[in-house]
């Protein structure tokens, strides 16, 4: 018996959901050169216009000058070098906790958080809408694992007292992301908080997409609602998106960190991220931090936007953060629409199932600080021509 990898993709194109890697072939920005072609791109997590930014790559250097270009060794053996442990100490800072803990990849804080929280005899429960690192992380950490619907507290509180019964003697960890990465729209943290508390659970929270658009101070969606440490004790962070820098962070008690750094095995058996790159976060925590203005300009561009393409009789969804998915239904015509954006100098990626659920195929616009109104004007003017020329060929 052989594996029968032709007939797999075979089907994934047949039912327009294969994909493809776009090649950049310059920094990111809204500009960019992709697959030999200029284009006005809005399909980055580049949220405050950081990634190329000349005091973030300055920093870089500077950093490998000093640091060298690689971490060298696991952070538990002589891979952990002051400027890991200065960034670790501006993001606990950041988030006002007691400690904060590097991880290389958003995927690994998410598997490693979860995996040495829960196991055999304890319950997570998560987010349908969940991402996939949450979801994965579930299913690998020997819990028994369960999905409530998504941001409905009732269908938690019901979950929760059937596990309760299952696993008594168990611990109950409830993960959520903060900002949920293919709709846009926010947890309803207060409500979630108050049932975790009410039934002696954990509240996880990974706010990937929240830190820097969210909070006075671009502390992301626990600061948005203004909660406590005790509210949410597990708060996990990436840094390839608004920081505009790689890695990923958890953020929490003493007694957490402590935990991950014995127990989290993707912590554990990893190189440290370079040295000189977390120069560079620490750099744009720095400007996330300061120049205020960038979160203001992203706000009025998401305005914009939404005004525009309400008025075009797009179907939004209910997000007022950069990530503005416009809903399609079918994968086909999303891939269509995507296509004749881009043949008129506009990159929005479409996303399909099994990224999003069946049926709700989607084209998916991140806006950026480093985007202008007259760019987002663009896009608006692109899909004014393109939305009825799809519902023409349809009709």
């Amino acid at each position: 018996m052989s594996f029968d990898l032709s007939a797999r993709l075979a089907a994934r194109r047949a039912d327009n959901l294969y994909r493809q890697r776009p090649l950049l072939e310059t920094p990111q920005g809204p500009e960019v050169v992709v697959d030999g072609k200029p284009l006005l791109a809005f399909c980055n997590n580049d949220y405050l216009g950081l990634a190329n930014h000349p005091e973030v790559i300055a920093a870089w250097k500077a950093g490998a000058e000093r640091w060298g270009v690689g971490g060298g060794a696991s952070h538990l053996v002589i891979g952990h070098s002051t400027p890991h442990h200065e960034l670790e100490e501006a993001l606990a800072e950041l988030t006002g906790r007691p400690r904060a803990l590097l991880f290389s990849t958003g995927y690994m804080a998410n598997l490693g958080a979860v995996t040495a929280l829960v196991g055999q005899g304890d319950t997570v429960l998560e987010d349908r809408l969940n991402h996939a690192s949450l979801l994965d992380a579930g299913q690998l950490s020997g819990a028994r694992f369960s999905r409530y619907l998504h941001n409905d507290a009732e269908s938690l509180c019901l979950r929760i007292a059937r596990s309760s019964k299952k696993e008594p003697e168990g611990n109950t960890l409830v993960v959520t992301d903060g900002v949920f990465s293919m709709d846009g729209d926010l947890a309803d943290l207060p409500t979630l908080a108050a049932t975790c508390k009410n039934a002696g659970a954990w509240l996880m929270v990974d706010d990937a997409h929240g830190f820097g658009p969210l909070g006075a101070n671009g502390g992301g969606i626990v600061e948005h609602y203004g909660l406590s440490m005790e509210d949410v004790p597990v708060l996990v962070g990436t840094l390839g998106k608004a920081f505009g820098t790689a890695g990923a962070f958890v953020a929490g008690s003493q007694e957490l960190i402590e935990t991950l750094v014995q127990f989290a095995r993707p912590y554990i058996y990893t190189t440290s991220q370079p040295p000189a790159l977390a120069c560079a976060t620490l750099q744009a925590l720095k400007l996330l931090r300061t120049e205020h203005w960038r979160r203001e300009h992203l706000n009025a561009l998401i305005q914009q936007f939404r005004r525009g393409a309400e008025a075009i009789g797009l179907e939004l969804m209910d997000s007022f953060t950069p990530i503005q998915p416009i809903l399609i239904g079918d994968a086909g015509r999303a891939v269509r629409l995507s296509q004749m954006l881009r043949e008129r100098g506009l990159m929005v990626t479409a996303i399909r199932p099994p990224t999003v659920p069946a049926g709700s195929a989607r084209l998916r616009v991140t806006l950026s600080a480093a985007h202008s109104e007259v760019q987002v004007q663009q896009l608006l003017n692109a899909l004014a021509e393109c939305w009825p020329l799809m519902e023409a060929a349809d009709a």
